[in-house]
């Protein structure tokens, strides 16, 4: 390596080390919101509901074989969705959503 290519590799590296100010570009509104705790849950539900799945065999005569072993985080992520909008879910939504709203507010 050059000393200009070392330079700029430390200049780079240096530039990335500092912290940036956290800058809101918009408001999110209460919908934007709503979604985002709607989201946050399925992923929750989707990450709790992976354990279980990862236990089940995928080799038996009428099991998926690698194809299941592929798709079954999909699989996962789509029940959780499923879950999430379909009923109560875990009740993680609408308490996320408040408190996005409420930092959004201090941060204002």
């Amino acid at each position: 390596m050059t000393t200009s290519m070392l330079s700029q590799t430390a200049q780079l590296a240096s530039q990335s080390a500092t912290p940036k100010p956290l800058t809101l570009s918009k408001k999110a509104t209460v919908e934007e919101a709503t979604k985002a705790g709607h989201k946050f849950e399925a992923m929750f539900i989707s990450q709790m509901l992976k354990p279980m799945f990862d236990t089940l065999p995928t080799d038996g005569i009428f099991d998926g074989g690698q194809g299941e072993q592929m798709f079954r985080s999909m699989m996962v992520d789509n029940y959780a969705k499923s879950i999430a909008e379909h009923g109560n879910g875990l009740g993680l939504a609408a308490p996320v959503t408040r408190a996005m709203l409420k930092a959004q507010e201090v941060h204002a």
